[in-house]
Protein backbone atom coordinates (compact mmCIF):
# COMPACT_ATOMS: atom_id res chain seq x y z
CA UNK A 1 0.00 0.00 0.00
CA UNK A 2 1.24 3.55 -1.10
CA UNK A 3 2.49 6.03 1.61
CA UNK A 4 -0.03 8.98 2.43
CA UNK A 5 1.52 12.28 3.03
CA UNK A 6 0.43 14.74 4.77
CA UNK A 7 0.86 18.14 4.03
CA UNK A 8 -0.65 21.73 5.77
CA UNK A 9 -1.51 24.38 3.37
CA UNK A 10 -1.51 28.24 4.39
CA UNK A 11 -2.58 30.40 1.72
CA UNK A 12 -2.01 33.21 3.98
CA UNK A 13 -3.68 36.99 2.96
CA UNK A 14 -3.33 38.93 -0.42
CA UNK A 15 -2.59 37.14 -3.32
CA UNK A 16 -2.03 34.08 -1.35
CA UNK A 17 -5.56 32.34 -1.49
CA UNK A 18 -5.63 33.08 -5.47
CA UNK A 19 -2.58 31.55 -6.12
CA UNK A 20 -2.14 28.86 -3.61
CA UNK A 21 -5.26 27.93 -5.37
CA UNK A 22 -3.22 27.33 -8.59
CA UNK A 23 -0.90 25.57 -6.78
CA UNK A 24 -3.53 22.81 -5.55
CA UNK A 25 -4.87 22.50 -9.44
CA UNK A 26 -1.52 21.52 -10.50
CA UNK A 27 -0.87 19.35 -7.50
CA UNK A 28 -4.60 17.58 -8.11
CA UNK A 29 -3.08 16.52 -11.69
CA UNK A 30 0.32 15.64 -10.76
CA UNK A 31 -0.84 13.39 -8.02
CA UNK A 32 -3.33 11.99 -10.14
CA UNK A 33 -1.07 10.82 -12.62
CA UNK A 34 2.14 9.54 -10.04
CA UNK A 35 -0.39 7.89 -8.14
CA UNK A 36 0.37 10.16 -5.19
CA UNK A 37 -1.51 9.78 -2.03
CA UNK A 38 -1.33 13.19 -0.32
CA UNK A 39 -3.96 14.53 2.43
CA UNK A 40 -3.83 18.20 2.55
CA UNK A 41 -5.18 20.51 5.31
CA UNK A 42 -5.86 23.73 4.92
CA UNK A 43 -4.96 26.13 8.07
CA UNK A 44 -5.69 30.35 8.29
CA UNK A 45 -2.26 32.10 9.28
CA UNK A 46 -0.60 35.50 8.42
CA UNK A 47 -3.52 38.41 9.34
CA UNK A 48 -6.92 36.05 8.19
CA UNK A 49 -5.69 34.62 11.71
CA UNK A 50 -5.27 37.76 13.25
CA UNK A 51 -8.76 38.82 12.08
CA UNK A 52 -10.10 35.23 12.99
CA UNK A 53 -8.43 33.64 15.44
CA UNK A 54 -6.67 36.84 17.40
CA UNK A 55 -3.34 35.67 16.51
CA UNK A 56 -0.91 35.61 13.52
CA UNK A 57 0.06 31.75 14.51
CA UNK A 58 -2.89 30.02 15.89
CA UNK A 59 -2.07 26.97 18.24
CA UNK A 60 -4.41 24.90 15.69
CA UNK A 61 -2.59 26.21 12.55
CA UNK A 62 1.10 24.93 14.57
CA UNK A 63 -0.40 21.46 15.89
CA UNK A 64 -1.49 20.73 12.29
CA UNK A 65 1.70 21.30 11.21
CA UNK A 66 3.39 19.18 13.59
CA UNK A 67 1.96 16.41 12.43
CA UNK A 68 2.59 17.12 8.52
CA UNK A 69 5.46 15.98 6.52
CA UNK A 70 5.85 19.37 4.80
CA UNK A 71 3.95 22.94 4.84
CA UNK A 72 3.01 24.71 1.62
CA UNK A 73 2.82 28.19 1.98
CA UNK A 74 1.32 31.50 0.91
CA UNK A 75 2.13 34.73 2.14
CA UNK A 76 1.18 36.70 5.10
CA UNK A 77 0.45 41.10 5.71
CA UNK A 78 -0.41 43.75 4.41
CA UNK A 79 -1.30 47.52 4.61
CA UNK A 80 -4.52 46.01 7.17
CA UNK A 81 -1.74 45.04 10.07
CA UNK A 82 1.29 47.15 9.82
CA UNK A 83 -0.24 49.02 12.90
CA UNK A 84 -0.11 46.56 15.23
CA UNK A 85 2.81 46.18 17.36
CA UNK A 86 5.97 45.20 15.96
CA UNK A 87 6.16 41.63 17.36
CA UNK A 88 2.67 40.90 16.63
CA UNK A 89 2.61 41.75 13.25
CA UNK A 90 1.69 38.58 10.17
CA UNK A 91 5.30 38.41 9.06
CA UNK A 92 6.98 38.12 12.51
CA UNK A 93 4.56 36.41 14.48
CA UNK A 94 4.45 33.67 11.96
CA UNK A 95 7.44 33.29 9.67
CA UNK A 96 9.74 34.04 11.84
CA UNK A 97 8.65 31.49 14.77
CA UNK A 98 7.72 28.45 12.40
CA UNK A 99 11.40 28.71 11.17
CA UNK A 100 12.86 28.51 14.55
CA UNK A 101 9.91 25.98 15.47
CA UNK A 102 10.82 23.47 12.71
CA UNK A 103 14.32 24.44 12.79
CA UNK A 104 14.20 25.07 8.98
CA UNK A 105 17.59 26.32 8.74
CA UNK A 106 18.29 26.13 4.95
CA UNK A 107 16.40 28.40 2.28
CA UNK A 108 17.30 27.57 -0.87
CA UNK A 109 15.69 30.04 -3.80
CA UNK A 110 16.38 29.44 -7.06
CA UNK A 111 17.08 32.40 -9.11
CA UNK A 112 15.95 31.61 -12.85
CA UNK A 113 15.59 33.59 -15.89
CA UNK A 114 14.14 31.55 -18.39
CA UNK A 115 16.01 32.27 -22.24
CA UNK A 116 12.37 33.58 -23.01
CA UNK A 117 12.10 36.09 -20.45
CA UNK A 118 15.10 37.71 -20.69
CA UNK A 119 13.98 40.38 -22.00
CA UNK A 120 12.46 41.19 -18.40
CA UNK A 121 15.15 41.53 -16.61
CA UNK A 122 16.73 45.22 -15.95
CA UNK A 123 20.31 44.16 -16.66
CA UNK A 124 21.64 45.06 -20.19
CA UNK A 125 20.53 41.93 -22.42
CA UNK A 126 24.25 41.25 -22.58
CA UNK A 127 24.02 40.47 -19.33
CA UNK A 128 21.40 37.76 -19.93
CA UNK A 129 21.15 36.65 -23.40
CA UNK A 130 20.39 32.96 -23.16
CA UNK A 131 19.20 32.82 -19.64
CA UNK A 132 20.60 32.10 -16.09
CA UNK A 133 20.11 29.58 -13.36
CA UNK A 134 21.75 30.52 -9.95
CA UNK A 135 20.75 28.81 -6.25
CA UNK A 136 21.22 31.07 -3.21
CA UNK A 137 21.33 28.94 -0.43
CA UNK A 138 21.08 31.24 2.88
CA UNK A 139 21.27 30.19 6.32
CA UNK A 140 17.81 30.93 7.83
CA UNK A 141 17.93 30.52 11.97
CA UNK A 142 20.94 32.32 13.31
CA UNK A 143 22.79 35.59 12.42
CA UNK A 144 21.65 38.76 13.62
CA UNK A 145 17.81 37.80 13.29
CA UNK A 146 18.11 35.46 16.16
CA UNK A 147 20.94 36.90 18.12
CA UNK A 148 20.52 37.93 21.72
CA UNK A 149 20.33 40.19 22.97
CA UNK A 150 17.78 42.32 21.22
CA UNK A 151 16.30 45.50 22.40
CA UNK A 152 15.78 49.11 22.25
CA UNK A 153 16.16 51.03 25.03
CA UNK A 154 16.90 54.60 26.54
CA UNK A 155 19.84 56.29 28.16
CA UNK A 156 21.06 59.83 28.50
CA UNK A 157 18.20 61.37 26.58
CA UNK A 158 18.10 59.29 23.62
CA UNK A 159 17.73 55.65 22.18
CA UNK A 160 19.84 53.18 20.92
CA UNK A 161 19.07 49.12 19.87
CA UNK A 162 21.45 46.19 20.00
CA UNK A 163 21.23 43.49 17.70
CA UNK A 164 23.63 40.10 17.76
CA UNK A 165 24.99 38.56 15.78
CA UNK A 166 25.91 35.33 16.37
CA UNK A 167 27.49 32.09 14.89
CA UNK A 168 28.57 28.47 16.02
CA UNK A 169 30.84 26.42 14.23
CA UNK A 170 27.90 23.81 13.65
CA UNK A 171 25.28 25.69 12.59
CA UNK A 172 28.13 27.11 9.62
CA UNK A 173 29.09 23.91 8.80
CA UNK A 174 25.46 22.38 8.25
CA UNK A 175 24.44 25.24 6.16
CA UNK A 176 27.65 24.75 4.10
CA UNK A 177 26.87 20.76 3.85
CA UNK A 178 23.82 21.70 1.91
CA UNK A 179 25.72 24.23 -0.45
CA UNK A 180 28.18 21.70 -1.47
CA UNK A 181 25.99 18.85 -1.81
CA UNK A 182 23.70 21.07 -4.21
CA UNK A 183 26.52 22.74 -6.31
CA UNK A 184 27.91 19.01 -6.78
CA UNK A 185 24.23 18.16 -7.94
CA UNK A 186 24.52 21.39 -10.68
CA UNK A 187 27.75 22.78 -12.24
CA UNK A 188 30.25 22.39 -9.37
CA UNK A 189 30.58 26.02 -8.30
CA UNK A 190 29.81 27.09 -4.88
CA UNK A 191 30.55 31.52 -3.62
CA UNK A 192 30.39 31.74 -0.37
CA UNK A 193 29.79 35.08 0.81
CA UNK A 194 31.04 37.02 4.15
CA UNK A 195 32.36 39.79 5.66
CA UNK A 196 35.57 38.95 6.83
CA UNK A 197 37.34 42.02 5.95
CA UNK A 198 35.37 43.95 9.09
CA UNK A 199 33.46 40.93 11.02
CA UNK A 200 34.47 38.38 13.00
CA UNK A 201 31.68 36.13 11.90
CA UNK A 202 32.93 36.56 8.53
CA UNK A 203 36.55 35.38 9.64
CA UNK A 204 34.81 32.27 11.33
CA UNK A 205 32.28 31.61 8.34
CA UNK A 206 35.24 31.94 5.93
CA UNK A 207 37.41 29.30 8.02
CA UNK A 208 34.20 26.79 8.75
CA UNK A 209 32.88 27.05 4.85
CA UNK A 210 36.34 26.56 3.39
CA UNK A 211 37.70 23.64 5.82
CA UNK A 212 33.99 21.80 5.09
CA UNK A 213 34.97 22.13 1.32
CA UNK A 214 37.86 19.77 1.81
CA UNK A 215 35.23 16.99 1.52
CA UNK A 216 33.87 17.70 -1.93
CA UNK A 217 36.95 17.96 -3.32
CA UNK A 218 34.92 17.66 -6.84
CA UNK A 219 33.31 21.75 -6.09
CA UNK A 220 34.98 24.63 -6.99
CA UNK A 221 34.73 26.71 -4.05
CA UNK A 222 35.64 30.81 -3.97
CA UNK A 223 34.83 33.26 -1.66
CA UNK A 224 33.35 36.84 -1.77
CA UNK A 225 32.86 39.81 0.24
CA UNK A 226 29.13 40.37 0.42
CA UNK A 227 29.39 44.23 -1.11
CA UNK A 228 31.44 42.58 -4.07
CA UNK A 229 29.22 40.21 -4.66
CA UNK A 230 26.14 42.19 -5.22
CA UNK A 231 28.15 44.41 -7.38
CA UNK A 232 28.99 40.81 -9.20
CA UNK A 233 25.76 39.63 -9.73
CA UNK A 234 24.20 42.91 -11.61
CA UNK A 235 27.85 42.73 -13.43
CA UNK A 236 27.55 38.92 -14.79
CA UNK A 237 24.90 36.84 -13.18
CA UNK A 238 25.90 33.72 -15.08
CA UNK A 239 28.74 33.82 -13.76
CA UNK A 240 27.42 31.91 -10.60
CA UNK A 241 26.87 28.69 -9.66
CA UNK A 242 25.68 28.62 -6.50
CA UNK A 243 25.89 31.14 -3.97
CA UNK A 244 26.24 31.04 0.42
CA UNK A 245 24.86 33.16 2.53
CA UNK A 246 24.58 33.96 6.32
CA UNK A 247 21.01 35.34 7.24
CA UNK A 248 20.80 38.64 6.48
CA UNK A 249 23.36 38.57 3.41
CA UNK A 250 21.55 35.61 2.25
CA UNK A 251 18.25 37.87 2.74
CA UNK A 252 19.50 40.80 0.66
CA UNK A 253 21.30 39.15 -1.84
CA UNK A 254 18.39 36.68 -2.63
CA UNK A 255 16.20 39.87 -3.25
CA UNK A 256 18.76 40.59 -5.64
CA UNK A 257 18.47 37.67 -7.44
CA UNK A 258 15.44 37.62 -7.76
CA UNK A 259 14.62 41.27 -9.29
CA UNK A 260 16.94 40.54 -11.93
CA UNK A 261 15.52 37.72 -13.48
CA UNK A 262 12.77 39.92 -14.04
CA UNK A 263 9.78 39.45 -11.97
CA UNK A 264 9.31 37.63 -8.60
CA UNK A 265 6.23 36.12 -9.62
CA UNK A 266 8.37 33.71 -11.29
CA UNK A 267 10.53 32.38 -8.19
CA UNK A 268 10.25 29.57 -5.64
CA UNK A 269 11.59 28.82 -2.17
CA UNK A 270 12.11 26.09 0.24
CA UNK A 271 13.32 26.31 4.18
CA UNK A 272 14.57 23.01 4.69
CA UNK A 273 14.99 21.34 8.14
CA UNK A 274 17.14 18.22 8.95
CA UNK A 275 17.30 15.44 6.50
CA UNK A 276 15.33 12.38 8.12
CA UNK A 277 14.03 9.35 6.46
CA UNK A 278 16.36 9.09 4.10
CA UNK A 279 17.19 12.20 1.98
CA UNK A 280 13.79 14.11 2.85
CA UNK A 281 14.07 17.20 4.85
CA UNK A 282 10.42 18.25 6.57
CA UNK A 283 10.38 21.39 4.66
CA UNK A 284 7.94 24.96 4.27
CA UNK A 285 7.70 25.77 0.60
CA UNK A 286 6.52 29.49 -0.24
CA UNK A 287 7.05 32.08 -3.30
CA UNK A 288 9.62 34.70 -3.06
CA UNK A 289 7.35 37.41 -3.43
CA UNK A 290 5.40 38.65 -0.62
CA UNK A 291 1.14 39.31 -0.72
CA UNK A 292 1.30 42.21 -3.58
CA UNK A 293 -2.17 43.66 -1.96
CA UNK A 294 -2.22 46.30 -4.48
CA UNK A 295 -3.23 43.67 -7.08
CA UNK A 296 -5.11 41.23 -5.22
CA UNK A 297 -8.40 40.06 -6.17
CA UNK A 298 -7.99 41.30 -9.45
CA UNK A 299 -6.63 37.11 -10.72
CA UNK A 300 -3.93 38.64 -12.57
CA UNK A 301 -1.11 37.89 -9.81
CA UNK A 302 1.57 35.21 -11.52
CA UNK A 303 0.80 31.82 -9.94
CA UNK A 304 4.46 30.37 -11.08
CA UNK A 305 6.05 30.61 -8.13
CA UNK A 306 3.26 28.89 -6.28
CA UNK A 307 3.49 26.22 -8.38
CA UNK A 308 7.12 25.68 -8.38
CA UNK A 309 7.18 25.98 -4.78
CA UNK A 310 5.10 22.85 -4.85
CA UNK A 311 7.28 21.10 -6.83
CA UNK A 312 9.92 21.37 -4.88
CA UNK A 313 7.92 20.15 -1.69
CA UNK A 314 7.51 17.09 -3.86
CA UNK A 315 11.10 16.93 -5.09
CA UNK A 316 12.58 17.74 -0.97
CA UNK A 317 10.07 16.44 1.93
CA UNK A 318 8.46 14.00 0.00
CA UNK A 319 11.17 12.21 -1.83
CA UNK A 320 9.04 12.55 -6.00
CA UNK A 321 11.72 14.36 -7.62
CA UNK A 322 9.21 12.52 -10.98
CA UNK A 323 6.25 14.84 -9.69
CA UNK A 324 8.54 17.84 -9.16
CA UNK A 325 10.33 17.41 -12.97
CA UNK A 326 6.83 17.15 -14.21
CA UNK A 327 6.04 20.20 -12.87
CA UNK A 328 8.85 22.20 -13.52
CA UNK A 329 8.45 20.98 -17.42
CA UNK A 330 4.87 21.76 -17.77
CA UNK A 331 5.99 25.58 -16.47
CA UNK A 332 8.48 25.72 -19.03
CA UNK A 333 6.68 24.48 -21.75
CA UNK A 334 3.96 27.27 -21.24
CA UNK A 335 6.25 29.83 -21.35
CA UNK A 336 7.84 28.60 -24.16
CA UNK A 337 4.35 28.44 -25.64
CA UNK A 338 3.72 32.00 -25.00
CA UNK A 339 1.66 32.13 -22.18
CA UNK A 340 2.14 35.54 -19.93
CA UNK A 341 0.44 36.71 -16.51
CA UNK A 342 0.97 40.49 -17.17
CA UNK A 343 4.28 40.62 -14.94
CA UNK A 344 5.87 39.05 -18.34
CA UNK A 345 3.77 40.06 -20.71
CA UNK A 346 5.19 41.45 -24.10
CA UNK A 347 3.71 42.14 -27.54
CA UNK A 348 3.09 38.83 -29.48
CA UNK A 349 2.58 37.06 -26.41
CA UNK A 350 -0.98 35.62 -25.13
CA UNK A 351 -2.23 37.58 -21.93
CA UNK A 352 -3.63 35.34 -19.12
CA UNK A 353 -5.05 35.95 -16.05
CA UNK A 354 -4.01 33.95 -12.30
CA UNK A 355 -6.59 30.74 -13.33
CA UNK A 356 -5.42 30.98 -17.31
CA UNK A 357 -1.72 30.41 -16.12
CA UNK A 358 -2.56 27.69 -13.36
CA UNK A 359 -5.22 25.71 -15.91
CA UNK A 360 -2.03 25.75 -19.03
CA UNK A 361 0.37 24.47 -16.84
CA UNK A 362 -1.97 21.48 -15.17
CA UNK A 363 -2.71 20.66 -19.00
CA UNK A 364 0.82 20.75 -20.21
CA UNK A 365 1.79 17.74 -16.92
Amino acid sequence: MSETFKVAVLAGDGIGPEVMAEAMRVLGVVTQKFSISIEFTPCRVGGIAIDVDGKALPEATLRVCEESDAILFGSVGGPKWESLPANEQPERAALLPLRKHFGLFANLRPGVCLPELAHASPLHPRSVEGGFDVLCVRELTGGLYFGEPKYTKEENGEFFAVDTMIYWESEIRRIARVAFEAARARRGALTSIDKANVLQNGLLWRRVVTETGRDYPDVSLSHLYVDNAAMQLVKNPKAFDVILAENMFGDILSDELAMLTGSLGMLPSASLGEATGGQRRFGMYEPSGGTAPDIAGKGIANPIAQILSAAMLLRYSLGREDAAIAIDAAVRKVIADGFRTADIWTEGTTKVGTTGMGEAIAAAI
